[in-house]
């Protein structure tokens, strides 16, 4: 795939406390920036005597990425009942859109934060800290 436009992003999420738990449910209109994944890696140091620089082996994943944008009951219904629920909700992120062979980032996340500011000259905007549970998967739309 060519390069690409922010503008044909897409980000979906399950409402894991709503009517149909599972079902990923198309924010895309809500949401005007994703950013942190596909996230990080911990490395740990294996450096030993004779070494002439830092070695490391790969770890865990631990990735964090924040949602954010205008607000909408459907996104206080959606990503606050994520917010509110006791169990993880599943979440895909496509930065090139949902097209056959656009990248697609997947997985399981707690939302550990969810925030509503509002000032008297802007918009309502939204903004959401989802922790990943277990790993980021890779993959591709078809």
């Amino acid at each position: 795939m060519a390069a690409s436009h922010g503008k044909n992003a897409v980000f979906s999420l399950d409402n894991a406390s709503g009517t149909t738990p599972g079902t990923l449910q198309d924010i895309s209109v809500y949401v005007d920036n994703v950013s942190g994944l596909p996230g990080t890696r911990n490395l740990s140091e294996v450096t030993a005597f004779g070494d002439e620089g830092v070695r490391n082996i790969p770890g865990l994943e631990n990735t964090q990425f924040t949602i954010s944008g205008t607000l909408d009951p459907q996104v206080v219904t959606i990503v606050g009942g994520a917010h509110k629920a006791s169990v993880t909700a599943s979440f895909e992120y496509g930065p090139q859109g949902s097209g056959s062979g656009a990248v697609k980032y997947s997985g399981e996340a707690w939302v550990s934060d969810f925030n509503v500011d509002a000032s008297v000259a802007e918009k309502v905007p939204f903004s959401a800290t989802l922790q990943v549970d277990g790993v980021v998967a890779i993959g591709t739309y078809s």
